[in-house]
């Protein structure tokens, strides 16, 4: 059940401008003026003025200017069980579903370290732990768990993780943990130097009556949370909260909830940040058919919570949650941080709503005239004053990473040597538990992976997990040849190495191919793969009459066509539809173009760039072996070309996909070294967005690694190197379904894949012109393959960004 907002009509001009003029002169606002300004309606420019006004005179106050601030941090979801039943939560899980989805109960100390390290590496400073509220009083399963690992509780394993993850890498815990008694939010305080907890609203109705999002949840009670809040500022912790906007409050509730957390504030001078969230509306959840939160709705409610906490206060919108065009409206409504980003992990709490790329995060950010700088969990105004707000055991980690004249992160990757003083655990608990390392045991309490074999395969495929690095080559070829329980085991692993990093969501684009090998100035009517510029022109606008938002082209030109045809086609496709996104021409065809032109590589691809390609395809090599490729593909582009070709694309600021034709001549050492360079050229390019193995067909290809072996576990145990191996570095793991089928394409992405590629329409306009013609994955296909293991499915964008709402196909 979802009521509207019962917003009152819009307040009058007078009443704006009086209650404008009261929060500029930091006079409390009333509940009644609070509504006033959500009510705005025509006034709302002048509420956004104040607004950011406010928040202006405020970073001048803190000696930073003009500075919007994030979190660089990873995600770790510690357990998705939970007590509670929220209508709009796709975050959760039953133990029925965790079965289903092979996920264990907890994450284990191995993947938890296997997940913040890979982050530490990339210059995060923050973890957060985020779990469901004290699962074991629900679900047996929690309990045994618990038991079985010498845990009393949820958060004495939360206190545990903590400690551990800021002593094994400098990073610092930002714990997420739901409600907590005032004896354990001091229990927990030597883990880490802040906390967080929604106080999401203040309405009792949406908890008390049966049907609204918090009824049945006893953790959502508002008065428990807002005691919660209080002894976290009693506690002297620098805490996290916020509301939410859109899940059936109305605006009344809204003005009452920011006063209340304003309220809690004044009286212990603790709470660091607001967060004020919009609602998106998730499938497969009891709320999945209501509307996301009105625009202006949620614009005017940041506006008035700057007006109402103050210039002090920080007041951060989640990037994620809006589309990049709406930034502008909320850093006028006076929002001042973004709040943690990840360059690793996904936002476990909405899969479907990816984190911007932080580049486009500095850049939007700048171009609202703001410049992005880096925070700690704990903002600067309690880091300057240590003695007070952190424990003991928090200053010298905290001290690590701050820079002591700002109090902002200080640059690059943590260092754990640095975290002196919290190598020992806090023992303020009333019963501690020893810090040891637990036996990880699966989600029914048996031995796990590292514990269900005795062999060398098994510690192998743990350390695969836990540190890609620590194998060397001759190990890897080992896991590539696993069969039996030993290729179970891995692909299990690397379908958790893809949980805690890329998370839950299997991605698709929609898109068309085109082979630019068939163009001819004077196409062969007979011959329905040819076409010329006209056609182009058809088959683009025809593309995005089916909504595709992709045209991949690929394929090198006649020898009797003029090399800049490949020019003249991007041209053709921008011309028509210039949104289209055209992801095109691989290393081959690039050189040939700069070959054929006499312009050299660097001036083909501007020259490409200028002609409106927006991406190239890391095709058109099967293994970077020069022997495979002289026997297999005489005709290929030389590896050593093919890796300067893409190399010099990524510099000129092409991403790209990578890609490897498995199961023909190649050896398994031969694979291991064709990862090892794509690692290379990422490390030093950054350009790859998604790998893609790719079984090379008959008559060549089909040859197993592993004589006897089914060509499923060939494709799987693939799949599972190249996620384990490209963890931390390629973020994406693609399959290639065309190639093995959809029933396999499933299996696939429990061994380690996040996504399906493309949808490969045919079109309507030549469709035997695009290569892989005859084979087409709808949308609404593809999203019923991913319901069935029980993971959200994304539509997404060549670069993995969000589609534009009008761009975005239905699922049903």
């Amino acid at each position: 059940m979802l009521e509207p907002s019962r917003t009152t009509g819009a307040a009058s001009a007078p009443a704006v401008r009086s209650a404008i003029a009261s929060a500029e002169a930091e006079v409390d606002l009333t509940v009644d003026e609070v509504v006033t300004l959500l009510n705005a309606g025509d006034d709302l420019d002048a509420v956004l003025t104040a607004a950011g006004t406010m928040r202006d005179a405020g970073l001048e106050r803190a000696g930073r200017s003009g500075v919007i601030t994030y979190s660089r941090k990873v995600f770790v979801p510690l357990t998705t069980l939970c007590r509670d039943r929220c209508h709009y939560c796709i975050f959760v899980d039953t133990p029925g579903q965790l079965l289903k989805k092979r996920k264990p109960v907890f994450m284990s100390d191995e993947q938890v370290l296997s997940v913040v390290r890979q982050g530490a590496a990339l210059g995060c400073k923050e973890a957060l732990l985020t779990l469901g509220d004290r699962p074991e009083e629900r679900w047996p399963e929690a309990r045994a768990w618990l038991n079985d690992h010498g845990f009393a509780s949820t958060l004495d394993y939360v206190a545990h993780i903590a400690h551990l993850i800021t002593a094994e890498t400098g990073m610092l815990a930002h714990l997420n943990p739901g409600v907590m008694t005032a004896d354990e939010l001091r229990t927990l305080r030597p883990t880490a130097p802040s906390m967080g907890m929604m106080l999401e609203t203040t309405s009792r109705r949406l908890y008390e009556e049966p049907g609204q999002v918090h009824y049945g949840s006893p953790d959502k009670d508002p008065d428990v949370r807002l005691r919660v809040i209080e002894d976290a500022g009693r506690a002297r912790i620098p805490f996290t909260t916020g509301i939410l906007v859109g899940i059936g409050e109305t605006v009344r509730d809204r003005a009452e909830s920011l006063i209340a957390l304003r309220d809690a504030h004044a009286r212990h001078g603790h709470v660091q940040e607001v967060i004020v969230q919009n609602f998106r509306a998730k499938p497969r959840t009891a709320m999945q058919s209501a509307p996301d939160a009105d625009l202006l709705e949620y614009v005017a409610t940041v506006a008035a919570a700057r007006l109402v906490l103050g210039p002090r206060m920080r007041v951060q919108v989640p990037p994620n949650l809006s589309d990049t065009t709406e930034f502008a409206l909320l850093v006028r409504a006076g929002a001042d941080d973004w709040g943690g980003v990840s360059p690793l992990t996904a936002d476990h709490v909405n899969p479907e709503r990816p984190w911007p790329h932080l580049d486009d995060l500095a850049t939007a950010t700048e171009d609202l005239g703001f410049h992005l700088r880096e925070r700690l969990t704990a903002h600067p105004e309690f880091i300057a004053d240590p003695d007070e707000w952190l424990d003991s055991a928090m200053h010298a980690p905290v001290a690590a990473v701050a820079d002591p004249a700002t109090g902002l992160a200080v640059p690059g990757p943590p260092r754990p040597g640095d975290s002196s003083g919290a190598s020992n655990p806090p023992d303020s608990a009333a019963e501690p538990t020893p810090f040891g390392r637990r036996e990880e045991v699966d989600s029914a309490g048996r031995g796990g992976v590292g514990a269900a074999h005795d062999g060398g395969i098994s510690r192998l495929i743990s350390r695969a997990a836990a540190d890609a690095g620590s194998l060397d080559d001759g190990e890897w070829q080992d896991l590539l040849r696993a069969t039996g329980a030993d290729l179970d085991a891995l692909a299990a692993a690397a379908d958790d190495v893809r949980r805690y990093t890329v998370g839950e969501a299997v991605s698709l684009v929609v898109n068309r191919n085109l082979t630019s090998s068939g163009f001819r100035t004077a196409p062969d009517a007979a011959d329905p793969a040819q076409f010329d510029l006209a056609d182009v022109a058809a088959i683009a606008d025809d593309a995005w009459q089916l909504g595709a938002t992709e045209l991949c082209v690929q394929g090198m030109l006649p020898a009797d066509v003029s090399p800049d045809t490949y020019l003249d086609i991007a041209r053709a496709v921008k011309a028509t539809r210039p949104d289209l996104h055209l992801h095109a021409y691989r290393p081959q065809d690039v050189w040939d173009l700069a070959d054929r032109a006499g312009i050299g590589l660097t001036a083909a691809l501007a020259a490409m760039k200028d002609a409106g390609v927006d991406t190239v395809p890391g095709t058109g090599v099967k293994v970077l072996s020069e022997r495979v490729r002289a026997e297999i593909a005489p005709t290929d582009l030389e590896t050593d070309r093919w890796v300067e070709g893409i190399t010099a694309a990524h510099r000129a600021g092409f991403s790209s996909t990578s890609v490897l034709f498995y199961g023909h001549v190649e050896t398994a050492g031969e694979r291991i070294t064709h990862l090892r360079r794509l690692r290379e050229i990422q490390s030093a390019t950054g350009g790859f967005r998604e790998f893609v193995p790719i079984p090379l067909p008959g008559p060549r290809g089909g040859v197993a690694l592993v004589a006897g072996r089914p060509a499923i576990d060939e494709h799987r145990a693939m799949v599972a190197v190249s996620r384990l191996m490209l963890s931390g570095s390629i973020s994406h793991i693609q399959v290639p379904w065309p190639r093995v089928g959809r029933e396999a394409a499933a299996i696939l992405l429990q061994s380690g894949a996040d996504d399906l590629g493309g949808t490969l329409l045919d079109g309507r306009v030549k469709p035997e012109a695009g290569i892989e013609h005859g084979q087409d994955l709808p949308v609404p296909d593809a999203a019923a393959l991913v319901a069935r293991l029980f993971r959200p499915f994304r539509q997404r964008t060549t670069d993995y960004r969000e589609p534009p709402a009008n761009r975005k196909t239905p699922i049903r």
